[in-house]
């Protein structure tokens, strides 16, 4: 298994007591992503003037971007229990049929990396959102029995890193789908400066900018940074974080101006040394990189398309020209035509 890194947008234990603090618990508070909490504050307002649960909510988009926060919000704003897990802790259909028998009317269960939901398991759920009904067999062979037990009126809220991974049977019964995209700038310094006001950090404005430019436009890594770099001011000078301070402890990590960090390199100069800017197969990138298929897929290659430095095509991965540039390479004379 690969070694977390600093820009790994996925929660990690010591991410787990941060996030607790940080976690906003109001759509006020939650920055950024505004078209998806208008339309979120509509569904929840128009579900409380009619008396019913919401529709079934699915949250796309990469690690770290918010959408455990956004369900979490969501169930604070109806006043609703709250009941989270995720794709590969439901095993069996009775580790299902005990969560969905023990939710009241109105509550929310949270399903996180829904596309890792066991296939025997995903279809108990469809008649579980649609009628609200559990059918579970008893007994095996010719004497086996259905039985079906009435649920109450819960919301689902799926969320996944992976949505073409969702069987399209299960995509099909969310009313509504809303996927998060990487946060601008503005946001990111906004968020930032949220944290070090929770976290009674002192910290220039032109340093909140240094740290925001690094994030990988993640809130999760945000927050993670800025505890890096308080903790990097506080032992190297007097705890206030400057552009200085901020710039150095980044370098001693070895994240770039973009947020790059050694590994994110490392998979783009495989691409351009090894296998002459791409086209390469992420197979063959995961075994060159020594990471794991999913790794590559889930952490890396979002970010590095975000940026432009990477493109996907019929034939595998290629690196774009900026990436080249990025990494101070030369570019081949006849690339350009090579990426037509």
């Amino acid at each position: 298994m690969s070694t977390p890194h600093l820009t790994d947008p996925k929660l990690t234990g010591e991410d787990q007591n941060l996030d607790q603090t940080l976690r906003p618990k109001t759509f006020r508070e939650y920055l950024g992503q505004e078209k998806i909490k208008e339309n979120l504050k509509i569904l929840i307002e128009a579900a409380k003037k009619r008396g019913e649960p919401i529709e079934h909510v699915l949250l796309s988009g990469a690690s770290g971007l918010g959408k455990t926060t956004l369900a979490n919000i969501i169930a604070l704003e109806l006043g609703v229990g709250f009941k989270i897990t995720s794709g590969p802790a439901i095993e069996r259909i009775g580790d299902l049929g005990s969560i969905l028998t023990n939710l009241s009317d109105g509550d929310i269960l949270f399903i996180d990396e829904a596309h890792r939901l066991n296939k025997l398991v995903e279809e108990i759920l469809y008649p579980a959102m649609e009628d609200f009904k559990l059918d579970i067999i008893i007994g095996k062979g010719p004497s086996a029995r259905t039985l079906q037990l009435d649920l109450p009126r819960f919301t689902l809220i799926a969320a996944t890193t992976r949505p073409a991974l969702l069987s399209s049977p299960l995509r099909s019964r969310f009313g509504a789908s809303f996927r998060l995209d990487f946060y601008q700038l503005e946001d990111m310094e906004k968020i930032i400066e949220r944290s070090s006001r929770i976290l009674n950090i002192d910290i220039e404005k032109a340093a909140t900018s240094t740290i925001a430019r690094c994030c990988r436009f993640t809130p999760r890594v945000a927050n993670r940074l800025l505890k890096r770099v308080r903790d990097f001011a506080q032992v190297k000078g007097d705890g206030k974080i400057t552009v200085d301070s901020a710039k150095a402890a980044l370098k001693m990590l070895e994240i770039d101006e973009l947020g790059l960090e050694p590994i994110d390199r490392q998979i783009l100069k495989i691409i351009i040394e090894k296998f002459a800017g791409g086209p390469v197969g992420l197979q063959t990138l995961a075994a060159a990189t020594s990471e794991e298929i999913d790794t590559i897929a889930d952490v890396y290659e979002p970010y590095l398309m975000q940026l432009g430095f990477l493109a996907r095509s019929p034939r595998g991965r290629m690196v774009s020209k900026d990436a080249w540039e990025h990494l101070g390479l030369k570019l081949p004379s006849d690339y350009q035509k090579r990426l037509l």
